[in-house]
């Protein structure tokens, strides 16, 4: 019974783990409204509120660290053109 136990925790966390990404490419779009924006490859990223929209452009350079989570791309981490620092 305790390994039945063990063995469907462990297949819970496997199955809720979050799958973690890099992609980088041109920005297309930017939703203020839904948080979100689109790169060259049609994929959308969602961002966090604390997020610096207005330093985003469309056609600029980006790198995106991101994880999957409920099915969305969630924006971990970028950097942009030009930063030494990432955001």
């Amino acid at each position: 019974m305790r390994i039945l136990i063990g063995a469907v925790a462990a297949t819970l966390l496997l199955s809720t783990a979050a799958f973690a990404g890099q992609t980088e490419g041109l920005i297309k779009k930017i939703d203020k409204d839904a948080l979100t924006l689109t790169l060259d490859d049609g994929k959308s990223y969602k961002l966090n509120a604390e997020t610096d929209l207005d330093a985003l452009k469309p056609g600029m350079d980006i790198v995106i660290a991101y994880d999957v989570s409920n099915g969305e791309n969630v924006v971990t981490d970028m950097q942009l053109p030009g930063d030494s620092d990432t955001n």
